[in-house]
């Protein structure tokens, strides 16, 4: 009861001699302080909501234009030509003022105009520079002179120092292809999963929709991208992530590994220390805009920063139907869940950051803490892990008032969610490959019940002092952590993180829940299905390092186009046929840009697999790989431009719905399987980490579930040159899947195709070269 005073500012007791009224000095500094901070983080964001919305320009451009309007007029020129004379007769003020000082208000609104007009004007023609991409479909290090003196003008335009969102408003809005180019780019794609039959079927069913329902659902979508910043974006979270009704462990949620060589501390508390003060270290940087805005590598081209809004302090709110992204500007503590029982942790003091040695302190007392959970909570957790369904009609019956709202308010409100874990995971033991699978399948899952799923961002701490985190935007977050906390917040001598500690700071606030029985049924039910489904995952985390990027590119060959076509040869070897595959890209040229997907298995690839297994001769097999590869790396500009296939296809069909019409074109197109669903973890941040005098502070990536029942989840993770990290995911309820088996095809395939690949290697073999590697170095 102890946390309950000390949030009392004041107390009074009524007596006979009248109102005894007793204050309390710390309750007030703490409401003064916190008051403080708030006022400072909406004057911050009043600031940078100014600055980005008058970027390229800057607010003090504003002072220059109005003193050289003014210094024109004193010159007894007009460069208004009459506005400024205009204007000052319609002042509404006018009798009041003299007409000097009319003459200045009246110059002063002019040049205000003018600077809004130029304002408007850069940030058009940056947009409309940001619309240009042929750039990416030229040929590498071959850059026309029309690209040249585009990337000349978007330097100008650009302008310096921008924030995190300064571009948002100059971005390009996401173009809609023609039904004619997405009907004819998905018959190439599945023609090499069909026999004659099926494809003529199919492209019938094409030839019908492109010339009746196609155009009809088009005028409604091209209305839309008129009026919307984005025509996918809002029905893609909430048709493909909201509306979802299975669980979201393992079928939505990713990972991100710890370090593999390496353990800065041995001391659990410490090594949550240093991470949950970088966190919001860098939550800090983010609410400030001091990011600098994403790019493409090597380019000066600007991405959509609109997901980084809801890193922090979000939630998702089930619901019967759909869910809902709940998000809060701002909150000072974080939720801790140990050994069945969840704590909240206030991480702010007085309105400043408590140290990492602070956090350390109480996150010891929250691992002290022998205090047993309440009755149905230690596997409280497990509902958020089950259907959405149940979980839904369980919050709105036993957690909509009370002790029980109070408490999951103060779960789904908190900055992120922490799991402090006591078994111990990573490579460990005689079996370091075994325990590295299972520590990966942990990742995903957990104990079904050891975590709050619906928080967007969750980081964990186990034995093995390993943290992991699910979030969107998972990777540079994740690195940006394990770097701060290693080479900038550091350990002193015995593992403890730095600095003093203050011992009167008040403990952490352990929960209050009232679980009814009713309720805890429903969770011995979300239990079992969450159980049921971490069962049946089987994980393999292939770390291959006899080569990595460096040898492949020596052999002008895409690391991305080499990777996705191994793995095409792979399944074909493991499976003795082709799928329908998935190769997640990036939107993010356009605003409120998300994903869209490349269909890596094509018919050159599939040639080429054919070729190699058939035993053609080596010049063959590499002819038709440097065609594979290159029809990949166009699918793939064609999906980061906006020509892609499936997004535009998922559109249309939600407009069918809308309109109430059946369309068996589209209905069958969205019903096939992707039974190898393959996505890249982005490149490690370099200028975070030195990879030459600390190779071993390095991370193994992350990865995901399977998509289809009967397929393959495969994240790849190309670390430096000579390294590449594969995470493997399939069901053991399947037959035909095994993911260790896939992982040794993978890595046959990689030794097959760079054998013959290499420069060295030009006698007769199976395999091939690509003649150039793309801009975007994957």
């Amino acid at each position: 009861m102890a946390e309950a005073h000390q949030a009392v500012a004041f107390q009074f007791t009524v007596t006979p001699e009248g109102i005894d009224l007793q204050l309390s000095h710390q309750a007030l500094t703490e409401i003064y302080l916190s008051g403080v901070r708030s006022w400072k983080k909406r004057i911050i964001r009043l600031k940078n909501s100014v600055i980005t919305g008058v970027y390229p320009a800057s607010p003090s451009s504003w002072l220059f234009v109005v003193i050289a309007i003014l210094a024109t007029m004193y010159t007894r020129s007009d460069p208004s030509m009459g506005l400024i004379a205009k204007i000052q007769e319609h002042l509404p003020v006018s009798q009041s003022m003299s007409t000097q000082c009319q003459a200045v208000v009246s110059a002063v609104l002019f040049s205000t105009m003018l600077w809004l007009l130029l304002i408007f004007t850069m940030r058009l023609c940056l947009k409309q520079l940001l619309s240009y991409h042929r750039w990416m479909f030229e040929q590498h290090g071959k850059m026309s002179t029309t690209t040249k003196v585009w990337v000349a003008l978007v330097r100008i335009f650009s302008g310096r120092k921008p924030l995190l969102y300064s571009y948002q408003g100059s971005l390009p809005n996401l173009p809609v292809p023609t039904v004619k180019d997405t009907v004819k780019r998905y018959l190439e794609s599945v023609r090499p999963l069909t026999d004659d039959s099926q494809y003529e079927r199919m492209t019938q069913l094409a030839t019908e929709f492109e010339s009746s329902l196609g155009n009809r659902l088009q005028w409604y979508l091209k209305l839309k991208a008129l009026w919307a910043s984005n025509y996918v974006s809002d029905w893609w979270e909430e048709y493909v992530y909201l509306r979802g009704r299975s669980p979201l462990m393992v079928n939505s949620n990713y990972y991100g590994m710890d370090f593999l060589y390496v353990t800065p501390t041995p001391i659990q508390a410490a090594r949550a220390g240093n991470s949950i003060h970088a966190f919001f270290l860098y939550r800090r940087k983010l609410n400030r805009e001091e990011i600098k805005p994403s790019r493409i590598p090597g380019t000066v081209i600007p991405l959509c920063a609109a997901q980084c809004e809801r890193i922090f302090n979000t939630a998702r709110t089930p619901g019967e139907e759909t869910d809902s992204v709940q998000h809060w500007q701002d909150s000072d503590y974080i939720v801790v869940y140990h050994r069945g029982r969840y704590f909240r942790l206030r991480v702010y003091q007085a309105g400043r950051l408590l140290s990492p040695r602070e956090i350390e302190f109480q996150i010891q007392r929250i691992l002290d803490d022998t205090s047993p959970p309440s009755k149905g909570e230690a596997k409280l957790g497990a509902l958020t892990a089950g259907d959405r369904i149940p979980w839904a009609q369980a919050r709105k019956k036993h957690f909509g008032s009370g002790v029980n709202k109070r408490s999951l308010d103060c779960i789904e409100r908190a900055a992120f969610f922490v799991t402090l874990d006591d078994d111990e995971q990573g490579m460990l033991g005689d079996d370091p490959e075994a325990s590295l699978d299972r520590y990966a399948k942990s990742l995903l899952h957990g104990k079904c019940y050891d975590r709050s799923v619906d928080t967007l961002l969750i980081t964990r701490f186990d034995g093995s002092k390993h943290c992991r985190h699910l979030s969107l935007q998972i990777a540079v977050r994740f690195q940006y952590t394990l770097a701060t906390d290693c080479f900038q917040l550091g350990y002193n001598a015995e593992g403890h993180c730095k600095g003093e500690v203050d011992s009167s700071l008040p403990r952490p606030q352990k929960l209050n829940w009232e679980i009814a029985p009713e309720c805890e049924e429903q969770i011995s039910q979300s239990l079992t299905v969450a159980q049921a489904l971490a069962d049946d995952l089987d994980f393999h985390v292939l770390s291959f390092k006899d080569f990595g990027k460096g040898r492949v590119k020596r052999c002008r060959v895409s690391p991305d186009a080499f990777v996705q076509m191994a793995l095409q040869l792979a399944y074909y070897r493991n499976r003795r046929t082709f799928c329908l595959t998935y190769e997640a890209s990036m939107t993010r040229l356009f605003r409120e840009g998300r994903t869209e997907t490349v269909r890596s298995c094509t018919s050159e690839s599939s040639a080429f697999v054919r070729a190699l297994e058939g035993g053609e001769a080596a010049e063959v097999c590499r002819r038709l790989f440097r065609s594979a590869s290159e029809k990949h790396q166009q699918l793939y500009r064609l999906a980061m431009t906006g020509a892609g296939i499936d997004r535009h296809l998922f559109c249309l069909y939600v407009v069918s719905k809308y309109l109430g019409v059946e369309s068996p074109f589209l209905k069958e197109v969205l019903s096939e399987p992707w039974r190898l669903s393959t996505s890249q973890t982005p490149v490690q941040q370099v200028e975070l980490f030195d990879m030459v005098n600390h190779p071993e502070y390095i991370s193994c990536g992350g990865g995901f579930g399977p998509v289809a029942d009967d397929g393959y989840g495969v994240s790849y993770y190309v670390l430096g040159d000579s390294m590449i990290n594969f995470h493997i995911s399939c069901k053991h309820s399947c037959p035909d899947t095994d993911a260790h088996k896939f992982g040794a095809e993978i890595r046959k395939a990689l030794h097959d195709l760079i054998q013959l690949l290499s420069p060295s290697h030009r006698e007769p073999s199976k395999v091939g070269e690509s003649r150039h590697e793309f801009k975007k170095d994957l």
